[in-house]
């Protein structure tokens, strides 16, 4: 039951952030809103409100917002006109349908400096836990329990620090202060080995290490107001680079086709993130809010991303693209999103079945 909530939290919550930024500019430019939609397919509840109806619909994959004239050729009495989308200057409808990727990533920014605020900024500290067996780092007299303070003469204050200095080397020896838990101090002169590994999108690299592997303590971080707002904003924009990147490998097939997922991975993911805690499923909604958010920003015709670029050629162009024009683009749009519908869930069934190594099942 953990799974199952914890999915409808993560899935609709970030559904509704999406369709709500639609549907406040469009209503902030005046445009008619017919319905407001939690998921496909047939009404269950809802309730009419100054002309919208907000409803849930019976299939919660997903959600829309209806508005007056958005598709094409839709006839719109002349009275309706002002409020019609279509009837909206171009920057006025790019900024409709860009509004709901935007919100999945204010969203996301917005978790992140909630965090941040209440809890603190959670900083692995360089203590260290284990000592490989003919490590470096062994050889040297680095030893479990010690604390790492400067690497090379700069402080550090987390173990990330102590990764980037030590990786910044490019193998060359290192100068390790570290303190004793007997209140000692001790430096250790360490020539990292290069290993050879993969990094988060399976390539080959090779990066310099001494043997080390962290406690895992941590240390939460107070922050001010303001410091808060720019750690949120860097986590975000962090989250943005690497979705990004993720993209792009999987268009250069470094990234294997099937490591994407669909709903059900998001429901194994989400269930087990829930079971770490409260703040683990905040961060888990956030990052998946970024994805999303990206995600429609794909110029794939359908997608938002889709919209805008239509909107872009109209623009240009000084006048829209033909209602064939956009029927052909939309019919290619929907085989694309068909076919990775087809695939996710194909990737989904072989992780249930515990035919996907290396992936939640």
């Amino acid at each position: 039951m953990t799974t199952f909530w914890s999915f409808l939290l993560v899935l609709s919550g970030l559904i509704f952030v999406h369709e709500f930024g639609h549907f406040l500019v469009a209503r902030a430019f005046g445009i008619r809103v017919l319905k407001f939609s939690l998921g496909f397919g047939p009404r269950l509840w809802g309730v009419v409100r100054g002309g919208t109806d907000y409803c849930i619909s019976a299939v919660p994959l997903g959600g829309f917002v209806k508005m007056l004239g958005e598709v094409a050729g839709e006839p719109v009495p002349e009275a309706d006109r002002p409020r019609s989308f279509s009837h909206q200057p171009v920057w006025k409808r790019a900024l409709v349908v860009a509004a709901g990727p935007v919100s999945n990533l204010l969203f996301a920014c917005l978790v992140y400096l909630g965090v941040f605020l209440s809890v603190g900024q959670p900083l692995v500290l360089p203590h260290v836990g284990d000592v490989q067996k003919d490590s470096p780092a062994e050889a040297a007299g680095i030893r479990p329990g010690d604390t790492i303070v400067a690497v090379d003469g700069h402080p550090v204050a987390t173990w990330s620090e102590v990764v980037e200095r030590i990786r910044s080397g490019n193998g060359a020896p290192v100068r390790v202060r570290l303190h004793r838990e007997d209140g000692t101090e001790f430096t250790a002169r360490v020539t990292p080995r290069l290993h050879e590994g993969r990094n988060i999108f399976g390539e080959r690299i090779t990066y310099p290490v001494i043997g080390v592997v962290a406690s895992g303590k941590l240390r939460i971080r107070r922050l001010s107001p303001a410091r808060a707002a720019g750690a949120a904003l860097a986590k975000t924009w962090e989250g943005i680079v690497l979705v990004g990147k993720g993209f792009w490998k999987i268009v250069q097939r470094v990234v294997p086709l099937s490591s994407l997922g669909g709903p059900i991975l998001i429901a194994q993911l989400s269930g087990q993130v829930a079971e770490q805690g409260l703040l683990s499923l905040l961060y888990f909604m956030a990052f998946l809010s970024i994805n999303l958010g990206l995600l429609n920003l794909l110029p794939i015709p359908l997608l938002d991303g889709g919209h805008l670029l239509f909107h872009l050629v109209e623009a240009l162009r000084g006048r829209p693209l033909s209602e064939r024009q956009v029927a052909v683009a939309q019919q290619v749009g929907l085989v694309l999103l068909g076919a990775l519908v087809l695939l996710v869930t194909y990737n989904d069934i072989l992780r249930l079945l515990g035919l996907s190594p290396g992936l939640p099942r």
